[in-house]
């Protein structure tokens, strides 16, 4: 004879199994008014900016979006298309800031600011002037609104940050790339500082957690690469599916991989975080690999990838007898939003 505290715990599971549907529906609608309400924090905050600049600013910083300058995306110490912190007064570095918040997580901001930062440390060291804090610029593509499509870029010597928008609603972040120099600052006032602690410090223990066999079959080879190999082509083509699948790893290694990969997609605010890590779920986690290349210590030079079907994550820490990283997030149909446009073409009469 079933108990009454039993009958009840059944009746729940039966309930659950019938309400699951309805569940889903209602979390895909919560996070939908999320990433709407994120969005229009990103539209809100990037108008402010932009209403703050005169006219010959707002020539500088604003473009077409269909100009190909959205395409022109770079990591290295350069002039860009954009305006840069030297021609802003005090008030409006703090509105770029405040869109900066708006278009990233506290843990993704805090990155940012602290990548930049490391100028400083590179300034002290060597006295070059392309290793300024003021070299980072804001690039708006299209006219920032809840329809229609725009973009926005922030970029300077190791930051990439790319967003389209549509429509209000759909957000795309990649290409997105982190760089650090150095990784760990070893001297000075900043001591001890690293930027991009867990990318490297997760994905070390990952490899660490690997049997004999998993290991074989994860590092590519006992040489890191000279950089990531995508460079900063325009578009990528996945490459051989090599690695470890996460279906052949155990419990806390899958754990571990998960941790790996919302450090990058945690970088976003949350709803946008969550929606993409949904997407990632939807393709399949399973088939997502993890592979190495170089040495398997702290401080030798080594690099990874992680692989899915609809993304790659690469990262290097090659440079400066392996204390400088780089690290970038592709979408094999969605950099630049391509997926999202697509849509929007297929969705509206042009």
């Amino acid at each position: 004879m079933v108990s009454g505290l039993m009958k009840v715990f059944s009746v729940s599971l039966l309930s659950l199994f019938f309400l699951s549907p309805v569940l889903q529906v209602i979390e895909a609608h919560s996070h939908g008014s999320h990433q709407k309400g994120a969005i229009a924090k990103m539209v809100s905050t990037t108008n402010a900016f932009l209403d703050s600049l005169d006219r010959k600013q707002l020539a500088m910083a604003t473009m077409p979006f269909a100009d190909d300058e959205r395409f022109n995306w770079k990591f290295v110490p350069a002039d860009r298309k954009g305006i840069n912190f030297k021609y802003l007064d005090d008030e409006q570095e703090r509105l770029v800031h405040n869109l900066l918040k708006a278009f990233l997580s506290a843990d993704g901001y805090w990155k940012t600011t602290t990548i930049i930062d490391l100028e400083v440390v590179l300034f002290e060291k060597e006295g070059a002037a392309r290793r300024d804090t003021d070299l980072y610029y804001v690039s708006v593509f299209g006219k920032p609104s809840l329809d229609g499509k725009w973009g926005l870029r922030f970029e300077g010597h190791h930051l990439s940050l790319n967003y389209t928008i549509v429509d209000g609603k759909f957000v795309a972040t990649a290409p997105t790339f982190w760089g650090a120099n150095p990784a760990t600052v070893r001297e000075g006032s900043r001591k001890g500082i690293r930027a991009l602690a867990k990318e490297e410090d997760l994905a070390r223990e990952l490899l660490h957690s690997f049997d004999s066999q998993q290991r074989a079959d994860a590092i590519l080879r006992k040489e890191a690469f000279r950089d990531i190999l995508t460079g900063t082509d325009v578009k990528v083509d996945p490459f051989d599916f090599k690695g470890v699948a996460m279906s052949n790893m155990n419990e806390s290694q899958r754990a571990l991989l998960l941790s790996l990969i919302r450090e990058y997609t945690d970088n976003m605010p949350e709803a946008v975080a969550k929606k993409r890590f949904s997407a990632l779920k939807k393709a399949g986690l399973d088939s997502i690999r993890f592979a190495w290349a170089g040495g398997t210590h702290a401080s030798e030079k080594h690099y990874y990838r992680i692989q899915g079907p609809t993304f790659l994550v690469e990262y290097d820490n090659i440079q400066n007898q392996g204390n400088h990283i780089h690290s970038v997030w592709r979408d094999f149909d969605g950099d630049f939003g391509r997926d999202l446009i697509r849509e929007h073409y297929q969705a509206h009469a042009h």
